[in-house]
């Protein structure tokens, strides 16, 4: 019974961290769209395609990871709980932070909204990933590519990202010193909020992974 009990405590725990984390996820990002200067990489083609279409930025996310999701068809990727409720949750809680937090005035505001953003994705992809639910739409396309084509997932993420960034830009998305920082520091923190966030396994050992940034694991929106 106790063993039982356990179980049930860990899987609370876990569905806790799951969705908080994509909550959080997705309204982190918002701030970093509030601060006006950079967005991640995927969220420079949402906004841009938001720009071009009037859709609101939370609604395109879903649509497009909903669409990746097909692209999981022909490369044999099986979606997990955490993977449709990416495509779910993140732009539901992007779309409501928008709605409350205004556009920032003053450099002051607007870098200080960038760093939370940034440092709360951090948090978030630690949260999401530590729940160990599967992959986010856009993580499963690169480990899939990967696996189908033999091409490193260093080189597949950096194609991929390159061009989401190149296209959203052109349509109208934010590329800035955020998306810069975003690049450079969200590996550590994710790495750091994995640690804080792993979830212990019945034998007392935990599920957080060793030294090195998880390349496969950080989420995308």
């Amino acid at each position: 019974m106790a063993r039982i009990a356990l179980g049930e405590r860990r899987l609370v725990r876990r569905l806790f961290q799951l969705y908080a984390g994509l909550a959080l996820y997705g309204a982190s990002s918002a701030l970093l769209v509030r601060s006006g200067l950079g967005l991640e990489p995927w969220n420079v083609l949402h906004q841009g395609l938001s720009e071009r279409t009037g859709l609101s930025m939370g609604v395109v996310l879903t649509a497009l990871g909903a669409l990746i999701l097909l692209l999981w068809i022909p490369l044999r990727q099986r979606p997990g709980l955490g993977t449709v409720s990416n495509v779910l949750v993140i732009g539901v809680a992007m779309d409501a932070t928008l709605a409350v937090v205004p556009d920032a005035h003053g450099m002051a505001l607007r870098v200080a909204l960038m760093a939370s953003g940034i440092v709360l994705n951090g948090a978030a992809t630690g949260l999401y990933i530590a729940a160990r639910f599967g992959p986010g739409p856009r993580d499963g396309l690169m480990t899939g590519l990967n696996r189908r084509t033999g091409v490193s997932v260093r080189l597949v993420r950096t194609a991929i990202e390159i061009t989401v960034v190149v296209t959203g830009f052109v349509l109208g998305g934010t590329v800035g010193v955020g998306t810069l920082l975003y690049a450079v520091t969200i590996g550590p923190l994710a790495q750091l909020f994995l640690r804080v966030f792993a979830v212990p396994e019945p034998g007392g050992s935990s599920t957080v992974v060793a030294g090195r940034t998880p390349r496969r694991a950080i989420l995308r929106s």
